[in-house]
This record gives C-alpha cells, sequence and structure tokens, in this order.
C-alpha cells in the first residue's frame, strides 16, 4: 500500500496490525480481539480524515499512483474494447486513447487521456498531456460516433495540455477551440467524466458534454495548483494555498454549477478497490446514456448549447456619455 503524508495515521495503525498479526501468526496467543479493536479505529480514522479532506489533499489523491485510469475503466467496463488510433493528418497521439466499446449491449465511443501505469508507461503516455493530434485523434472518433449514432464516453486526467513548443507549432489552442465547437453540435449524446486531474484546456478539449459528473476525489480548474503558486507567489511553496482560493473540489464546480454531479468513491479513494469504482462507474455510464438517448437529438443539442451559454455570471452596464 501507498499512503499519502495526511495518510500517516492510517499507515501507523496498518503497521500496528501487521504487527499483531505476525505474532499471532508464530505464537499461540489469540489476539483476535486486539486485530478487531485496530481494525475499528482504521475505519473510524479513515472516516475522520476522507469526511475533512482540504483542496490540496483531494489534489493529492487525483493523482495517487495506484489510482485507475481510463484504460481500467474502459477494459472493466466493456466486454471487447476496439482501440482506433491516429487523427490521419499526423500521428498517434498515446497520451489520448479511444475506440469502440460496448456496455450492456449499446456500442460507445470512448475517449480518454491515459498517464501510464509505471514509469516507462508514463512517459511513453507523456504523463497524460496531449498533443494536437491527440485532440483531433479524439474528434476523429467523436464524428465517428456521429455517423454511426453511438453516444461518446469522454473520461478525463490530464495535467493539463503538453505546453512544448512543437505542440504549439502543430496548432494546439486551435485543435482544442475546433473540438469545444464541434462538440457543441454533435448530434449524439455526450457524457465526461473526471476521473483524476481536470487541468485547463486539456481537460475542455474532450470535457464539453451534455452532462459533466466528477468522481469524489478529483479536481477541475482553469490551473493547477503548483502553476498557480508559482504564479503569483513566484514558489511552490504556497501549492496548498492556491488549492484552496482555486475552489477546485466536485463540491465547488457543482455549487458554482459546472459540473451536474459527484460520484461517490470507495472510502479512501477509488484506488484502494478499483473493482468497485469501475462497477459504479459502469453503471452511472448505463443510466446516464440511457436518459440521454430519450432527447430529441434538435433538443439534446440546444440545451447543450444553453448549458453552457448560462454559466458563469457577468454585468453589462452602460457607460454614460
Amino acid at each position: 500500500m501507498i499512503f499519502l503524508d495526511f495518510e500517516q495515521p492510517i499507515e501507523n495503525l496498518y503497521t500496528q496490525l501487521d504487527k499483531i498479526k505476525e505474532i499471532e501468526a508464530v505464537g499461540d496467543i489469540d489476539v483476535s480481539d486486539k486485530i478487531i479493536e485496530i481494525e475499528k479505529k482504521i475505519v473510524e480514522k479513515k472516516k475522520e480524515i476522507y469526511d475533512n479532506l482540504t483542496g490540496w489533499q483531494r489534489v493529492q489523491l487525483s493523482r495517487h499512483p495506484l489510482r485507475p485510469y481510463t484504460n481500467h475503466y474502459i477494459h472493466g467496463m466493456c466486454k471487447s474494447f476496439i482501440e482506433l488510433h491516429g487523427d490521419r493528418n499526423f500521428g498517434d497521439d498515446k497520451a489520448i486513447v479511444g475506440g469502440i466499446g460496448r456496455i450492456n449491449g449499446q456500442a460507445m465511443v470512448f475517449i480518454g487521456h491515459q498517464k501510464g501505469d509505471n514509469t516507462k508507461m508514463r512517459q511513453y503516455r507523456n504523463f497524460g498531456m496531449a498533443n494536437p493530434e491527440g485532440y483531433r485523434k479524439a474528434l476523429r472518433l467523436m464524428k465517428l460516433g456521429e455517423k454511426f449514432n453511438m453516444p461518446i464516453v469522454c473520461l478525463i486526467d490530464t495535467p493539463g495540455a503538453y505546453p512544448g513548443i512543437e505542440a504549439e507549432e502543430r496548432g494546439q489552442a486551435e485543435a482544442i477551440a475546433k473540438n469545444l465547437i464541434e462538440m457543441a453540435q454533435l448530434r449524439v449524446p455526450i457524457a465526461c467524466y473526471i476521473i483524476g486531474e481536470g487541468a485547463s484546456g486539456g481537460a475542455l478539449g474532450i470535457g464539453l458534454g451534455d452532462r459533466v459528473f466528477m468522481l469524489e476525489n478529483t479536481w477541475y480548474s482553469v490551473i493547477s495548483p503548483e502553476s498557480c503558486s508559482s504564479i503569483l507567489w513566484r514558489s511552490w511553496d504556497y501549492k496548498e494555498q492556491a488549492a484552496e482560493q482555486l475552489k477546485l473540489t466536485p463540491e465547488h464546480m457543482q455549487n458554482f454549477g459546472l459540473v451536474d454531479d459527484i460520484i461517490k468513491e470507495p472510502i479512501g479513494g477509488a484506488h484502494n478497490d478499483h473493482d468497485k469504482m469501475i462497477k459504479t462507474l459502469k453503471s452511472h455510464i448505463k443510466k446516464e446514456i440511457s436518459q440521454l438517448m430519450t432527447i430529441p437529438v434538435d433538443q439534446l443539442i440546444e440545451q447543450r448549447i444553453a448549458k453552457y451559454s448560462n454559466m458563469g455570471e457577468f454585468n453589462i452596464q452602460k457607460v454614460s456619455k
């Protein structure tokens, strides 16, 4: 098990539990009562910690190395999945995966950021930071879904679009902007799920949908806490303060009207029970897609555009001459 810094009290209890179990294994001492007592304390401590998480702690959980990524969800939810590659223009971006899968017989187009399970794969996947060809691949798959009347499910988990010079040279901003205008008009249902990090335009590039949801221990913001801290304070040392000021948690996003609902995770985070989290997400996708497919297409697009037009607040003042 991998524990984060704020999970130290839980780690200490697990250490005690392991030592007691070792004593029981090598001796004839009955320590079952002590084991039950510590297991109870672990449950209580978990509830105490996870019911009072700060914004920065949510960010840490969203980045947990054992957290399930897009491929875990897709292959866990779909009995068969056909991955499709390339943008038919430049290349195949490994940071974004996509293809066609089925949930309970309903064919869907799945698109999502993929970070990688180990150091080698994270480098191969560019840590989930997509280049322009990744967003163009995503759009190609969305258009395929539209052509064959397949709903689209987007799984978002990225620290941001890749900021390299070569990405800018190939039109990073244009690729994301093109996706936004096209997604607003797609004639099939779109459901977006933030399963980890939802940073900036990198998340928005596949994040415009009829319904947008966040898993409980994720974040969604125009900028990461570290980058915000480096801009405002010229140092990463204020990242915790930045996380609070950015109001990037699922609860904040729901209160602002930017996401539709929050999906509960297993206690301690999705990484503690992959199977349960995958089952929960699968059930949620099935329900939402079924509901969206009952809405007439023209009405669906009208509602989608209205949804984003009504976001935010503004004030128009007349300037006196």
